[in-house]
């Protein structure tokens, strides 16, 4: 039975205006730790699909009971939503919205997050995480804000062609972090832009990105392409980059 105070979670709605994105503006979720104190800072984790982590992922609860019985730093969480329809056009980087996504979320979200709570401004405080497509997504974040974003979790990432190119043509990687699973049963998933093996996809990342300096905590288990799968690895993820207290 899950413990009641684990469930006793503060989410703040968001919305941020966008110059970028054509509809003006991104709804946002934002939870707030236990014991959250405006006169403290705290590092933040910002989720790609970010109501398929508070919902499927179980984020909050997850945190709630690292922070309460493990003994991890309290930290922020930040959800960005997507729409479903344009999720591949923003988070590919051969969708039509990507740089509009990319330049919207450096630019405009981070700063708006930053101005209206006490998050720690050094890139170690700040964790990109993302499934698939989201995890993708989060390293080309990375390698477009390298002084924002070091620390990334890349959930089975989709690491199509056109993200490996892009990768491949980085230059030295040696400051970023990565948490990378993927599924051994993820040998032939049925994608918007095809069918991947995913465990190639991810192996060939791991490889190209530690050839370039980049330091990996790589695993492959069994599982598929769900978020069943990814939540069981959330809190192993999260306690890669976020420091303990006790």
């Amino acid at each position: 039975m899950t413990d009641e105070r684990y469930l006793k979670r503060t989410i703040v709605k968001e919305v941020v205006a966008s110059r970028f994105l054509p509809e003006g503006s991104r709804n946002l979720r934002v939870y707030l730790p236990p014991g959250y104190n405006e006169l403290l800072s705290y590092p933040v984790v910002y989720c790609q699909d970010g109501e398929q982590f508070f919902n499927f992922g179980r984020i909050a609860t997850i945190a709630n009971q690292m922070i309460l019985d493990e003994g991890a730093e309290p930290f922020i969480i930040v959800g960005v939503d997507v729409d479903l329809a344009r999720r591949t056009a923003e988070y590919a980087p051969e969708g039509d919205r990507h740089r509009a996504y990319v330049s919207f979320f450096g630019e405009e979200l981070v700063p708006f997050i930053e101005d209206k709570y006490p998050i720690r401004r050094e890139s170690e405080s700040r964790i990109l995480a993302g499934d698939s497509l989201g995890g993708s997504v989060s390293v080309l974040l990375a390698l477009a804000y390298p002084n924002l974003f070091h620390q990334i979790i890349a959930l089975s990432g989709a690491f199509y062609p056109e993200a490996r190119k892009i990768v491949e043509a980085a230059g030295d990687l040696s400051a970023l972090s990565l948490y990378m699973i993927v599924g051994l049963q993820e040998t032939a998933f049925k994608s918007d832009l095809g069918v991947f093996d995913f465990v190639a996809l991810n192996r060939d990342m791991r490889r190209i990105l530690e050839s370039k300096g980049a330091s990996t905590v790589y695993a492959e288990h069994d599982g598929d392409h769900v978020w069943g799968f990814w939540q069981r690895f959330l809190p192993d993820a999260l306690r890669t980059f976020l420091r303990s207290e006790s």
